[in-house]
């Protein structure tokens, strides 16, 4: 674990590089022990991939503490099995003018897209992590056959409920944004919802199942 300072506001607990589910779980359980300490001056806790950010008030922080507290967080964290969080089954829409990339998917895979939309709901995803905009999740790993890069460009407009991968990772955009993930179908599933408590449909561990509709 490396701990080091990024600015005068945030913590930043590495614990690798990689894409690795138990990497994730521990960054998950560190989070939560960080939260269940509930420090003076911690303002969020966000798990990444591999890392976690404290973000803090630097006039309500005694930082020796906080570090203090981040350690021994860590050192439970690293004894607590991950617990497997929610499965939420979502139907996606694939092709068409929901999914405007999902034949340059299959042409770049060397398959027809039928074989795409196979690949891509054959599995149950993790979710990393959240970012981007809120309730965007970043789920994986795809199959290595459709993993795809981004556009070169984005586009300026992605409409809600967009379905998309970047490489190894898969997505749903939950509100229309700008975007260059390669669009290959679209879901009625609300992904951040202001009016609903809980607003974000997902938590980082839990797993996404696609569904063609």
């Amino acid at each position: 674990m490396t701990l080091r300072q990024a600015g005068d506001r945030l913590w930043l607990i590495e614990l690798g590089t990689t894409i690795d589910p138990e990497l994730n779980a521990q960054a998950i359980a560190l989070a939560d022990r960080v939260r269940q300490r509930r420090i003076d001056g911690v303002r969020d806790v966000a798990p990444a991939y591999a890392s976690v950010g404290v973000h803090f008030d630097p006039l309500r922080t005694d930082l020796a503490r906080l570090e203090r507290a981040i350690r021994e967080a860590a050192a439970e964290a690293h004894t607590t099995p991950s617990e497997a969080g929610a499965l939420h089954e979502i139907p996606v829409r694939y092709g068409g003018v929901d999914g405007p990339d999902l034949a340059a998917v299959a042409a770049r895979a060397g398959c027809e897209p039928d074989e795409v939309i196979r690949l891509h709901t054959s599995r149950d995803y993790r979710v990393y992590m959240l970012g981007f905009v809120p309730g965007f999740a970043y789920l994986g790993r795809v199959d290595e056959r459709i993993a795809t890069p981004r556009h070169a460009v984005p586009r300026t407009r992605v409409p809600a409920g967009s379905v998309g991968i970047a490489g190894v990772q898969t997505g749903v955009y939950p509100m229309e944004t700008p975007g260059g993930w390669q669009l290959i179908g679209r879901t009625d599933v609300r992904f951040f919802d202001a009016q609903r408590t809980p607003a974000v449909l997902v938590r980082a561990g839990d797993r996404v199942r696609f569904v063609a509709a």
